[in-house]
């Protein structure tokens, strides 16, 4: 139930009772979206460009200046492999700061100009071989579907009256807890992102088989209507062409370079990516919806912040630690974001949600026990 999430109060200005129980009746008695936007400081809307281009100028030199430094002081050979590990580990973490900018982008909360916006976003998510226009598009529907298990879009789990959950309850049950986290882990942080691109993987049953670079046959077409398919072949141009500079730097300096000073950080970026897209919508107590219970608020409201850390919240621009603030309304730029959480800990205590929990502890609790959902009270509770 909501309240349940309620554990402790991350910024220390609001005064929260996590303690507090709700009757039943409370806790169905959810505000409306109209109520939830007025909560919130209209100055937490401004958008300066000045300040957007300011972070991401920050985590454009940390990005590139680690690639050039790594370039200039590390040695191509073998041995000094776990150093480029770490290279990797670094690039790739602080090129996860790029992601978010253009992700910021897509939302239209970098700017007011939406063809500056466009045009910031297309170049850093091609570079990164992330479809621009197409992933505004499906990341649009997580926003407007958050939590449905019908036509939510990522991480959206099994029923245990499909054959799909009774599936993957057998397969939990077979290989035990420890096995099977590790392998959700390794799958999903590994290859989660680029699944999820070419198949729709842990999207909803509503759109079915989906592909962010093919808009057409014999991929479900559902997911880029009208004039999307359109913008799909826009952002596949983007990807071909970064596609095209990554085949010639491999064929003007061999495999090896790009394989340590690019494609260490591109694993490095998506584990990222699907760790913060996992764990802000997935645990033990927070439910999914049918359509008979679903509702915008509902949804909005079951994202949960939890602590990153100063280093990663300056990083990654507090993706994780305002995540519900920027479900609430998404043009909302990350600078204003902490504002608009302390006013909707203030507003909304019973429902806003947060989870200090060490991350690797909750990662683990997650990829242990919430892959399949049974009806319970309110929703569906993850079963395992």
């Amino acid at each position: 139930m909501p309240s349940t999430c309620l554990v402790e109060n991350p910024l220390p200005s609001a005064a929260v009772d996590n303690n507090a129980s709700l009757s039943p009746e409370a806790e169905k008695q959810y505000p409306t979206k109209a109520e939830v936007l007025a909560a919130i400081p209209a100055e937490c809307f401004d958008r300066s460009l000045i300040k957007s281009s300011f972070y991401l100028l920050i985590s454009l030199t940390m990005t590139i200046g680690s690639g050039v430094l790594a370039y200039l002081f590390i040695p191509l050979t073998w041995s000094w492999f776990p150093v480029w590990v770490g290279y990797a580990i670094v690039a790739g973490t602080a090129g996860t700061g790029c992601w978010v900018i253009a992700h910021e982008c897509g939302h239209r909360a970098f700017a007011k100009h939406n063809w500056l916006q466009d045009v910031i976003g297309y170049c850093l998510h091609s570079i990164m071989l992330v479809p621009y226009f197409s992933w505004q598009r499906s990341h649009s529907l997580h926003h407007a579907r958050t939590n449905h298990l019908d036509s939510g879009e990522t991480h959206v789990p099994h029923r245990d009256t499909t054959p799909s959950g009774a599936a993957r309850l057998w397969w939990h049950k077979t290989i035990g807890d420890e096995a099977f986290a590790i392998v959700a882990i390794a799958i999903n942080t590994v290859a989660g992102w680029p699944l999820y691109l070419l198949t729709g993987a842990s999207g909803g049953p509503a759109r079915g088989t989906t592909n962010h670079f093919w808009p057409a046959w014999p991929f479900s077409v559902a997911l880029f209507p009208g004039g999307w398919a359109r913008k799909v072949w826009l952002s596949d141009i983007g990807i071909l062409v970064a596609i095209g500079l990554l085949g010639w730097w491999t064929y003007s300096s061999g495999f090896i370079p790009v394989l340590a000073l690019y494609l260490g950080p591109y694993l490095v970026v998506n584990f990222w990516l699907v760790l913060y897209t996992w764990l802000q919508h997935t645990d033990v107590d927070i439910p999914h919806f049918d359509s008979d219970e679903w509702t915008w608020v509902k949804g909005a409201f079951m994202t949960v912040d939890r602590p990153y850390g100063f280093i990663l919240d300056f990083l990654h621009h507090r993706i994780g630690s305002t995540h519900v603030a920027h479900h609430m309304d998404a043009r909302i730029p990350h600078y204003n974001a902490v504002k608009a959480t302390r006013a909707l800990q203030e507003e909304f205590p019973d429902f806003y949600r947060f989870d200090p929990t060490p991350i690797p502890k909750a990662l683990w609790r997650v990829a242990t026990r919430c892959h399949v959902v049974s009806k319970c009270d309110e929703g569906w509770k993850y079963a395992g």
